[in-house]
């Protein structure tokens, strides 16, 4: 009897047999089954107070808009127009170490008074300026930073050069997702400089908090989509069996490495990745939409096409729970786009590819009620100076004193809040330091800034530092 081949039992011939990934494809599929009771990274929070928006719609103007030419009206500039008189500000300090004579510069576009709140908008931007009485224009913006990429890191992350997590991330990582389908954070259309995925990244946050970025700056919109969602050379039966191995073994791993915070994040993009094919195909195929609501952001015109089809997907994206989503208007050359020193005309050609989508995009929340709880931000990494840059036809950046507005979201709508001195140039009344700002912006999703923290490498960071005030005078 004991010469006879004893029975091989089941458990056994799947831990033996072709290398034992049948027993590894079980053991992983039963801790499938165990971890989907473990909590979900990304799943709602509470929040630390009453939350007056949901999510917010970034429209990033890269490069800085010229806040005397667009919202913040200075006859000054036209009274002294030509004259060289002393500015002396950081930039210019930086590059000589004293002040220095510049040639005062008047706005190359007419201002006007709109909207049943009166607030001047220059003729640079006539279909925004039908939402005068929507937004919270903030006049008296300041920040850190002379150049782009510092100006830009700091709007983005509240640090010049330390790597941090972005605004975006830190949304992700206090709220968690509305929808478990579709990425928290997405940016549309990034540059590759000046910071390039540091905007959208989650630094010493756990991965699974970082962005995801949806086409480059430079591509045309039209072909953003997401790559490899599906495969067309497998049947669902077979991509099904094929997830379930995968995940089977990231997850044997993952048991043996508890704190690896980056397998965990791969995982969940899988997971993630696995329920976006059946999703974000539909939220990104724009041909649904009717043909008024293409018109409305100017989709199939020019130069309109590109941005507005950004703003129609962020509001898709916004409609399906996407709790932040970056609009970036920007190129990936050595020159953001609204940058610039030698040619301020250019400023009438990005702003005709911006201006109509954006209104679009205000329209079509409010029609929709969804501009009552969600905050779109408008605006760039700084200003522009009241003076002509070597006494060209251009202006240089400008930090101290520049202009961003809020939408929606609990802000007060129509508001008009804090001024620049005569010129254009300092923040003088009520300054809103960039830091502000990012503490207003989680304070009105519900979030206390100074109790967002992540503790790292023995203290504890958050987004706005050790800085920031709410600036509770533009909450509705």
């Amino acid at each position: 009897m004991d010469n006879y081949p004893q029975p091989m039992s089941r458990r056994h011939a799947l831990k033996n047999l072709a290398c034992g990934f049948g027993y590894m494809a079980a053991t992983g599929i039963a801790q499938q089954a165990a971890a989907a009771t473990l909590p979900n990274p990304l799943a709602p929070k509470l929040p630390h107070l009453v939350p007056k928006a949901k999510r917010v719609i970034f429209l990033f103007m890269a490069g800085g808009v010229s806040q005397v030419d667009s919202f913040d009206y200075k006859p000054r500039l036209a009274k002294d127009h030509g004259r060289m008189l002393d500015f002396t500000d950081q930039r210019i300090l930086a590059k000589t170490g004293m002040g220095s004579n510049q040639r005062v510069m008047q706005s190359l576009w007419d201002f006007k008074q709109r909207g049943q709140n009166g607030a001047w908008v220059s003729e640079l931007f006539p279909e925004m300026a039908k939402h005068t009485d929507d937004f919270c224009t903030i006049r008296s913006m300041q920040t850190e930073g002379v150049a782009h990429g510092p100006a830009t890191l700091f709007m983005h992350t509240g640090s010049l050069n330390f790597i941090r997590p972005s605004v975006g991330a830190w949304v992700n990582y206090g709220l968690g997702t509305e929808n478990e389908d579709l990425p928290g954070f997405v940016s549309l259309s990034p540059a590759m400089g000046n910071g390039g995925p540091r905007n959208y990244g989650n630094a010493f946050l756990p991965a699974v908090y970082q962005g995801t970025a949806l086409g480059r700056a430079g591509m045309k919109a039209s072909d953003i989509g997401i790559n490899n969602l599906q495969n067309e050379m497998l049947g669902s039966d077979q991509q099904r069996r094929q997830y379930d191995l995968l995940q089977a073994m990231n997850h044997e791993q993952c048991q043996g490495l508890p704190q690896n915070t980056e397998l965990e994040a791969v995982i969940n993009s899988y997971e993630l990745a696995w329920r976006m094919q059946s999703n974000a195909p539909e939220v990104l195929d724009l041909s649904k939409e009717s043909e008024a609501t293409k018109k409305l952001y100017g989709i199939d015109e020019e130069p309109t096409d590109n941005y507005g089809r950004q703003c129609l997907m962020a509001r898709r994206m916004a409609e399906s729970g996407v709790r932040f989503i970056q609009v970036n208007y920007a190129d990936n050359s050595n020159n953001p786009a609204w940058d610039q020193h030698n040619n301020m005309p250019e400023h009438k050609e990005h702003a005709m590819a911006v201006d109509k989508p954006i209104s679009g995009l205000l329209t079509d929340l409010k029609q929709r009620g969804l501009l009552e709880d969600t905050l779109v931000w408008w605006g760039g990494e700084f200003g522009r100076t009241p003076y002509a840059q070597k006494n060209g036809d251009g202006r240089d950046h400008n930090p101290t004193g520049f202009t961003v507005w809020l939408a929606g979201g609990g802000v007060r709508p129509g508001m008009v809040y804090g001024a620049t001195d005569e010129f254009g140039q300092y923040a003088v009344e009520n300054p809103v330091h960039m830091h502000d700002l990012h503490a207003t912006i989680l304070h009105l999703l519900g979030m206390d800034h100074e109790r967002l923290t992540y503790r790292h490498e023995g203290r504890d960071f958050r987004l706005t530092d050790v800085f920031g005030n709410v600036v509770h005078d533009i909450i509705a």
